[in-house]
């Protein structure tokens, strides 16, 4: 499917067109701010576009008000499906952020209750009891989503609550010809409800895409046949990052074996799950890691191993912004886009990604490992590429069994040498494809 074979890149549109905080209710169209990175979007070679939440809010864009007008501070929704339009002329596919466990405090029907409390119609679309308060003085409790009061939680086990979100899907199908869904939280989320809803967007389109946002624990749980296509890989995102950190590769080692390998006991062989350096909830990549001179590193580590990867507005040239700081911190307001070598360097990893369905769908086998330097293989119907990086500041010289004599760098298009052992230089990364 499309999903498989695309390099996503993910836009918190609220943050990079510069919009309020808080909903100011002052219309202006910002988001034709985001035409203007298309051709820097293409350029780069990301082939989908992941935009966080776009809908009418109180704040963050998670409290939803409105699921099906565009949020007053980024404009209309004419401007959505203009941009949408755009996009897809350019051979983009769009995947919306759809916050289908709770809602904001001004979401219409939880107005409606606030007003008519018992004998509001919409009172059983959220966890509600009469019998206390709230924080905000509501005259009755409500479920929160965490503990988080300004974040109303929705009864998906009603079924006038799940027909309005599955209708709301085919508006925005039909509207703005979304390709796909990120479902955020969807951890929180009732299986029936997924369920559900997955049958319900495999009707709209067979290659519909559904990813779930997911932190721990088996993601079997929540990818699978009836479920989402893919979840966040947060295990490797750790893992990546923190075994440069530490200097012990074998932590990423360890996660993509657990994961991917060819033993039996290997947990989820044969799916592709979302993997990501940074996004809007966690420290930027350039500023969580060490030393600079490991980007490029770990960006070849994410784009090389199984899954579907996503770049970041902004990190494709090193954007910082640090978690502790605050959220908006990680969402910054960006005019236009940059291009660095780090942009150059990441730009042929993708346009590798793109190339090579060894990269796309192949298998995982480890091939060397130490503290400092990888290789692995990707392989499928033949097809053979070794990832190989070094993070060390000092040279290596790789002695393995890379089962061909030679191979052609997917990242500089140069012929490489098995013989004798393969150099790798300080802070390097090669896409070796290996002639068959």
């Amino acid at each position: 499917m499309w999903y498989d074979e695309s390099v996503f890149y993910q836009i918190y549109p609220l943050g990079l067109c510069g919009a309020p905080r808080e909903n100011d209710g002052v219309p202006e169209h910002r988001l034709r701010r985001i035409f203007g990175w298309i051709p820097h979007i293409e350029k780069l070679g990301c082939g989908a576009v992941l935009f966080n939440p776009l809908f009418e809010s109180d704040a963050h864009g998670y409290d939803t008000r409105d699921y099906r007008r565009v949020d007053t501070r980024l404009g209309t929704n004419d401007d959505l499906r203009e941009l949408c339009s755009a996009l897809h002329s350019h051979g983009m596919r769009v995947v919306f952020d759809a916050v289908f466990n709770h809602v904001g405090r001004g979401f219409w029907a939880f107005k409606d209750v606030q007003e008519k409390r018992w004998d509001s119609p919409y009172r059983d679309w959220f966890h509600i009891s009469f019998d206390g308060n709230s924080c905000y003085n509501d005259g009755f409790w409500y479920e929160g989503w965490e503990g988080h009061y300004e974040l109303v939680k929705l009864n998906l086990r009603n079924p006038a609550v799940v027909d309005y979100l599955l209708d709301t899907v085919r508006f925005w199908r039909d509207e703005f010809g979304v390709d796909g869904l990120r479902l955020d939280v969807a951890y929180c989320l009732d299986e029936s409800f997924l369920r559900r809803l997955r049958e319900y967007c495999d009707g709209l389109a067979p290659d519909f895409f559904l990813m779930g946002e997911t932190l721990h624990g088996d993601y079997n749980r929540w990818v699978g046949d009836g479920k989402c296509h893919s979840c966040t890989n947060y295990e490797c995102y750790k893992g990546l990052y923190s075994s440069l950190n530490d200097m012990n590769l074998f932590e990423i080692g360890h996660s993509l074996r657990r994961q991917f390998g060819s033993e039996p006991w290997c947990l989820y062989r044969g799916k592709r799950l979302f993997s990501f350096a940074d996004n809007h909830d966690v420290t930027r990549a350039a500023s969580v890691l060490r030393n600079p001179e490991h980007l490029p590193v770990l960006y070849a580590l994410m784009l090389g191993m199984p899954g579907i990867p996503c770049v970041y507005y902004g990190s494709e040239w090193g954007v910082s912004g640090h978690k502790s700081e605050g959220d908006w911190a990680l969402r910054p307001a960006i005019e236009k886009p940059e291009w660095n070598a780090l942009t150059d360097r990441l730009s042929a990893m993708i346009r590798a990604h793109n190339a090579s369905r060894a990269l796309q769908y192949g298998a995982y086998a480890e091939v060397l490992l130490t503290n400092r330097q990888y290789i692995f293989e990707r392989s499928v119907d033949g097809e053979r590429v070794l990832v190989a990086v070094n993070a060390d500041a000092s040279p290596y010289t790789a002695h393995f069994d890379a089962k061909c004599g030679r191979a052609v760098d997917l990242l500089t298009g140069e012929d490489h040498d098995f013989g004798g052992g393969s150099e790798l230089a300080p802070y390097s990364a090669h896409y070796w494809l290996c002639e068959r």
